[in-house]
């Protein structure tokens, strides 16, 4: 992302910006090109964040046509049926993140983000995924890892009140201040297949109860061949029996994984408007530190649970085998 300096005009929109992290991380993030694949309440609320701050350019994915359902959590779409009938997510959105910052370049790409190669993942700095089954994840991963040029990799997910971050930086360095001595440090990141794939009685004992959960609902979606939040209190049943079949295969008690839990996930797997903003904005701030290597990321997990209020970081790289 080595370039151009900063323009006058964007010195001047972003002045206080520049104030708080420097000129260099904002021309950083100035010339840094974004993909979000899957639109909802909580990507809609980071590309306003991001675009506030003045990325370069925000690509678009995701083909599904605007319904009234999707207006209870994205304030990007207009309430008027006459203005978001028959258009697809990414159009509205589009047409409302360039009205919060001209300045930066917003476009939609349609197709199937299983069926873009690497050479399209190759032109973005930070790729963003949501709205996707647990395969799709995966392989995006994969192909992000396998370009010469390092992306930052993520996945957000939204179900109820809880909402889940997933981080995938590789080999990623920064800096950040000790009292007034700036410290070079690096983190090394796992894959997402390698997170998920650590044994689970291995994680320690007071890991999320999120992170089991997650893991059970996705594999769930999966073998049902669903849609991911295509589950209704009707699959509960099937969600309990898959959770009993991985706790006695990975040797873990059945009660880290709490069926009041699972049941809250599957009753109502749409995302709770007000958490939208907060999942959103960690997100929001992490992209930002990847792209100006300024700050400690997050490292590798977030879980946030409205019930209780708290955001949990975890870190599965060192019981990851890839990492």
């Amino acid at each position: 992302m080595d370039g151009e300096e900063l323009t006058e005009q964007e010195t001047a929109l972003y002045d206080r910006q520049i104030r708080v992290w420097g000129a260099d991380a904002q021309r950083r993030l100035s010339k840094a090109h974004i993909l979000v694949c899957g639109i909802n309440g909580t990507t809609a609320e980071f590309c306003k964040n991001i675009v506030l701050a003045g990325v370069g350019s925000l690509t678009l994915v995701d083909d599904r046509v605007a319904t009234e359902e999707a207006l209870s959590a994205n304030f990007l779409i207009p309430c008027d049926e006459s203005v978001y009938g028959g258009k697809t997510l990414t159009e509205l959105c589009r047409d409302s993140l360039k009205d919060f910052n001209p300045m930066v370049r917003v476009s939609v790409e349609k197709g199937d983000l299983s069926n873009f190669g690497g050479e399209f993942y190759s032109n973005f700095d930070v790729v963003v995924i949501s709205c996707c089954s647990l395969s799709t994840k995966k392989l995006i991963n994969e192909k992000c890892r396998k370009l010469s040029k390092r992306v930052a990799f993520y996945t957000v997910d939204c179900r109820d009140s809880c909402g889940e971050i997933f981080v995938d930086l590789q080999l990623h360095k920064y800096s950040k201040q000790k009292l007034e001595e700036t410290i070079e440090c690096e983190h090394n990141y796992p894959s997402f297949e390698d997170s998920i794939s650590v044994p689970w009685k291995a994680l320690p004992r007071k890991m999320s109860k999120l992170y089991f959960a997650m893991r059970v609902i996705e594999r769930f979606e999966e073998a049902e061949q669903r849609k991911p939040g295509e589950v209704s209190i009707a699959d509960l049943p099937g969600v309990l029996k898959l959770k009993k079949e991985f706790c006695e295969s990975q040797s873990l008690k059945e009660s880290h994984i709490p069926d009041a839990l699972l049941e809250r996930l599957v009753t109502d797997p749409r995302e709770f408007p007000p958490v939208c903003p907060i999942i959103g904005g960690i997100l929001g701030q992490e992209v930002i530190k990847a792209i100006s290597g300024k700050g400690e990321p997050l490292k590798n997990f977030f879980f946030f649970d409205a019930m209780d209020g708290k955001g949990i970081i975890e870190d599965l790289s060192n019981f990851s085998t890839g990492s």
